[in-house]
C-alpha cells in the first residue's frame, strides 16, 4: 500500500494541465520568486569572493537557478503547450 502511494505521488505528467489551481499558481509565484532570489544572491556573493575555485561553484549554482527560473517560465507560456 505505502509503495503505491510513493509511486502515485511521484508519476510525472507528461503535459501540464490547461488550467492551474490558485494554490498551484502561487506555489509557481514562490518557486519563481526563489529562483530569481537566490540567483542574485549566488551573483552578488560570488562578485565578492577572492578564491576562485568557490567563486567558479558559487556561479554556477547562480546559473542553475536561473535555468530553473528560465525553464518554469517557459512552460507558463502559452505558446509552450501549442507544440
Amino acid at each position: 500500500m505505502q509503495q503505491q502511494m510513493n509511486t502515485q505521488q511521484h508519476a510525472m505528467m507528461a503535459q501540464p494541465p490547461e488550467m492551474i489551481s490558485t494554490k498551484d499558481a502561487l506555489y509557481l509565484t514562490d518557486a519563481l520568486s526563489w529562483n530569481l532570489l537566490t540567483m542574485k544572491k549566488a551573483h552578488f556573493f560570488a562578485s565578492q569572493c577572492q578564491d576562485q575555485e568557490i567563486k567558479q561553484a558559487i556561479e554556477r549554482v547562480g546559473q542553475m537557478h536561473q535555468r530553473h527560473y528560465q525553464q518554469l517560465l517557459h512552460q507558463l507560456q502559452p505558446s509552450a503547450h501549442m507544440q
